[in-house]
């Protein structure tokens, strides 16, 4: 699964790269031209358990590929940016908005800059819808099912024309199907990360503060509250000093963990685990995947030949102690293929082929 990172220049978006990615990009130059992208690992917890448990030579959390477009410049836009052609493709967006003083001196403006790149990402969805439209008008034959796409369009430049996003129309399993070829910004999964300092990180206060929530509520996005810096100097930690710095804030898991557990479960994701002396590994699947096709995530040939799932909930087994405790106690269950997978869930498919 693809994310893709948004924001105006300055904004600390290239910082929340280097967290989620561990990659050590030079933050201090703007105006980059290309995107970069990397693979941010999703903090899960039960890894650690099971790993305690079976001693494997390897964990594998589960990942997403993250991907930072260069940063829109106030005022410097002629018609839609094309950078977000970069994150067209991407499941879900991320919008980091600057909420604290840059090293300029410059006041943060969190609101505009939000409403700016909500234009943007509006203005980039209104250009193919009237692309698209002229193409089919152009044509020498406007089928039937033309004429319906025609219609559907229309609807849509109505909607992008008032400023609103494409995720606030009741669309039909088909006319989602329709235009799931244009990959539309406005319609992807978005969520608003609040990159801010040291000071409203502490307080929970921060500029444009109740303006933005109503917004966040008003078009259904998720906020995350961050401050950029400050877990630049907690990753740099070593552990004993990570937990009391982060005691002393007040949090448990860092802003890191947080983001990418909110991009996760905001695409609608969930993890089925297998644990064993080789690996111990989270998996990625949709919410409501069914046992076959998740055993098709480890391999082909499993879901083939898909028999039944040995299946314990996390829970049970952390609860039970071992995997002999938890069949003593009849925590495990066999399931067969149309058996939709809960998050937790640790398997073992058996399987012939």
């Amino acid at each position: 699964m693809d994310i893709g990172l948004i924001g105006v220049q300055r904004s600390g978006k290239t910082t929340i790269f280097n967290l989620l990615t561990h990659a050590q990009v030079d933050t201090s130059r703007f105006g980059k031209a290309e995107s970069r992208r990397g693979w941010a690992a999703v903090p899960d917890e039960r890894l650690s358990w099971l790993a305690s448990l079976y001693h494997p030579k390897k964990v594998t959390p589960a990942q997403l590929q993250v991907i930072d477009v260069p940063g829109l410049a106030h005022g410097e836009s002629d018609g839609p940016n094309r950078f977000l052609n970069d994150v067209r493709l991407v499941d879900a967006l991320i919008h980091v908005v600057r909420a604290f003083p840059s090293d300029l001196g410059e006041d943060p403006h969190p609101r505009v800059d939000l409403e700016d790149m909500e234009l943007e990402i509006g203005l980039s969805d209104l250009d193919l819808v009237e692309k698209r439209q002229a193409r089919i008008k152009a044509g020498k034959k406007v089928t039937a099912e033309h004429k319906h796409e025609l219609e559907l369009l229309e609807q849509l430049h109505q909607v992008l024309e008032a400023g609103e996003r494409l995720d606030q129309l009741s669309l039909s399993d088909e006319d989602r199907r329709l235009l799931s070829g244009y990959q539309f910004l406005t319609l992807k999964p978005m969520l608003w990360l609040i990159n801010v300092d040291e000071k409203n990180f502490r307080s929970g206060q921060w500029p444009d503060r109740s303006a933005i929530e109503a917004m966040a509520r008003q078009k259904n996005i998720p906020l995350v509250l961050m401050a950029g810096a400050l877990e630049q100097e907690i990753q740099e930690l070593d552990d004993a000093d990570r937990e009391e710095f982060m005691r002393d804030l007040g949090v448990q898991e860092t802003g890191t963990a947080r983001l990418a557990q909110a991009s996760y479960q905001h695409l609608g994701l969930i993890s089925f685990l297998t644990a064993g002396e080789d690996e111990v590994r989270a998996w990625t699947i949709a919410n409501g995947t069914v046992a076959k096709e998740a055993a098709g995530k480890i391999h082909s040939d499993i879901e083939r030949g898909f028999i039944r799932a040995e299946v314990v909930a996390f829970a049970d087994l952390k609860q039970a102690g071992t995997m002999l405790k938890a069949r003593e106690q009849g925590l495990v269950r066999l399931e067969g293929k149309d058996y939709r997978m809960q998050d937790g869930d640790v398997v073992n498919f058996r399987f012939n082929v």
